[in-house]
């Protein structure tokens, strides 16, 4: 457990330090933000394309084998990275062979990388059983979310004297390094007990991968974690039909899942552009790891704080955790939009991030709670498409809008998160659960 515990954090932490630094390379390089976020949005293309291809082939080559080339992945896009963008700084590399080797190298994680999430998965659930499969799932997969709280933590303090601020790069290569030579020697073949199958993740950019949750339809709004559903293969009746996207009973969680996911990810890609502008360190973008890491940190801790204490402690149902959800990101992005210090922004940007954090279980949940248990496979693919979605336009379109007019681009987020409440609070069919789920 402690290896494929840090399978999943060491990934979710090296891309997280990465985004903390990369608006001030961007910067040092002077290349237009717009192209920085444009190579997030082609390694989430791959990713989303990738995961359900190494999901599937797990099976058949092995969840152990694909773990490992998850990890290579993502091991050699950082290194390659690292090394383009130390060129590019030391003027080697123009900036064109800069950005070209650098989208190149970074999308060797995207399509290599999102290999490892749904394999560790795999593996946990095909060697557990029932009984015990919910605990492990949900302790392997909040190492993802620890990871983003741990990356930007650490960012800063990796920035060696000699290597500069692509140091991060370098450092969790060489962590991932570590954690590849450990799963080769120590974990044990795979030896399946039980049916399973992993659960295809969103490419960690933030705080939001959590396990599948749905509201328990007896139990008066609280939440309950599915694990057999979502992960195992126990017998879920009839081969159900082929569920589409445009299913009536999806579409208005649908609709919320893509107004929301995409306010979330234009705040977290223009975030760190803002706090270099807002704090006037374009001219010393070096020093601007260190408050961009703070605040993408307090993000990830505030999200992880709703998901792990607020939905269980309120009981909150999922529409009741995506209305609210949705008010209090609308409140965050307000308070990020007037601050013009650290500490305003810091505080703007972790209540945004609590309420996308309250927000993605809800509807998740409320996906999960429209369809049948017989549907819950392919509602959870659809769930995840759509939260992958989320990151392959929307980071780029925030930052170009950001550097044209700040005050649009807020607009835009915070019209995407009142569109949500209101199509929440006028659509009832929003509470109906599915008897069967």
């Amino acid at each position: 457990m402690v290896l494929l515990f840090l399978v999943m954090l060491v990934t979710a932490a090296g891309n997280t330090a990465m985004q903390s630094v990369m608006p001030s390379i961007g910067t040092r390089l002077k290349v237009p933000d717009f192209w920085i976020s444009l190579a997030y949005s082609w390694s989430a293309l791959l990713w989303m394309g990738m995961a359900p291809v190494w999901a599937r082939r797990s099976d058949k080559r092995g969840r152990k084998a694909m773990m490992a080339m998850g990890l290579i992945g993502f091991i050699s896009s950082f290194a390659l990275c690292g090394m383009v963008l130390l060129f590019g700084l030391h003027g080697s590399l123009g900036l064109v062979a800069t950005l070209l080797l650098f989208a190149a190298a970074r999308s060797l994680y995207g399509m290599f990388g999102s290999a490892a999430p749904p394999a560790v998965q795999a593996y946990v659930a095909s060697r557990t059983g029932p009984e015990e499969r919910t605990q492990a799932l949900s302790l392997i997969t909040s190492s993802f979310g620890l990871g983003t709280v741990l990356g930007p933590a650490l960012a800063p303090f990796l920035i060696l004297p000699h290597v500069g601020i692509v140091s991060p790069f370098f450092s969790f290569a060489v962590f991932a390094i570590l954690v590849l030579v450990a799963l080769r020697l120590r974990l044990p073949d795979d030896d399946p007990q039980f049916a399973g199958r992993g659960q295809v993740m969103t490419a960690p950019f933030s705080a939001s991968s959590s396990p599948q949750r749905r509201s328990d339809p007896t139990d008066s709004g609280s939440d309950e974690m599915v694990a057999v559903d979502a992960y195992g293969a126990e017998a879920l009746g009839d081969e159900p039909g082929r569920l589409h996207w445009k299913d009536a009973r999806l579409r208005p969680w649908l609709v919320t899942g893509l107004l929301g996911g995409h306010a979330q990810a234009m705040l977290l890609g223009m975030v760190g552009f803002l706090l270099l502008d807002r704090l006037g360190l374009r001219s010393n973008p070096d020093a601007g790891a260190g408050p961009i890491g703070l605040v993408l940190m307090l993000g990830a801790v505030a999200t992880l704080l709703a998901q792990w204490g607020l939905i269980p402690m309120l009981h909150l149902g999922p529409r009741g955790a995506s209305l609210w959800g949705m008010v209090l990101a609308a409140i965050g992005t307000a308070v990020v939009a007037i601050g013009f210090d650290l500490h305003t922004i810091a505080v703007g940007f972790a209540i945004a991030s609590l309420g996308f954090g309250l927000f993605r279980p809800g509807f998740t949940a409320g996906a999960s709670l429209a369809v049948s248990r017989a549907e819950q496979g392919q509602s959870a693919g659809i769930v995840a498409a759509v939260n992958g979605a989320a990151y392959i336009v929307a980071p780029a379109i925030s930052v170009w809008l950001y550097n044209n007019d700040a005050w649009v681009a807020f607009a835009v987020i915070e019209a995407m998160c009142l569109g949500v409440v209101l199509r929440g609070w006028r659509d009832r069919g929003m509470g109906r659960v599915d008897a069967s789920a």
